[in-house]
């Protein structure tokens, strides 16, 4: 795809390498014409310096021919005007990083719905390490209400060497509970199937309601002797 970040600072500079690396063609575009000579020259990367929030430099940027917009300015006025900018120039996949939380019904009303807040992100992260200390990954889910999170299957816990289907049907694992990915300790990643046996070792990405994760933490790494018990 042909994808356009407007904002070459640590985050859009790193988002731009990682979806180069996987082989679209990406633009960034960023005021810092030294930030954006660093990145053509160091990455590769096809790099514009100007002011986004004016349509001449999308133009130059070859807005129309673009998949994907994504705006990571540090201003939400600035990635709303680039936002609007790019729907006028005919891109329908436009996303923004939302730094204050007061521009959320400013972007609904604009008609902007793929809005990706750094604050949400964080606070799921932070607030899940604190109270479950089992969690090393985790983020918040459509409002809030649910949350997927990364759980590593201990040695000797009641689900090590159990499929997916065992898990699931036990009556202390959450109704809300969904397997979602494994991560092998050999490194590879597949689909969770109901007849997946989940080893020691294994890290389990499962999405639950929020007041539901401690009950999913306890049914898959309480030891194997209380559960029997």
């Amino acid at each position: 795809m042909n994808i356009l970040i407007v904002g070459a600072g640590r985050a859009g500079l790193e988002v731009a390498i990682q979806l180069s690396r996987m082989g679209h063609a990406v633009t960034i575009v960023d005021t810092d014409a030294a930030g954006a000579r660093r990145a053509s020259e160091q990455f590769g990367l096809v790099a514009i310096p100007g002011d986004a929030t004016t349509a001449e430099v999308l133009d130059d940027a070859a807005i129309g021919q673009m998949d994907i917009v994504l705006a990571m300015l540090r201003r939400d006025a600035d990635n709303l005007a680039v936002a609007l900018l790019a729907r006028a120039g005919g891109v329908e996949r436009v996303m923004v990083r939302m730094r204050d939380n007061a521009y959320r019904s400013v972007y609904a009303n604009a008609g902007i719905d793929r809005v990706l807040s750094e604050t949400d992100l964080i606070t799921g992260a932070i607030v899940m390490a604190v109270e479950h200390d089992a969690i090393r990954h985790a983020m918040l889910i459509g409002d809030g209400a649910a949350i997927a999170f990364e759980l590593t299957i201990p040695p000797g816990s009641v689900a090590a060497g159990r499929t997916v289907m065992e898990l699931a049907a036990r009556p202390e694992f959450p109704k809300s509970g969904v397997f979602a990915a494994l991560y092998r300790p050999t490194g590879g990643v597949e689909a969770p199937r109901g007849s997946s046996i989940i080893d020691a070792g294994t890290t389990v990405l499962l999405v639950a309601q929020r007041n539901e994760v401690s009950d999913a933490i306890t049914a898959l790494t309480a030891p194997a002797a209380e559960a029997r018990a």
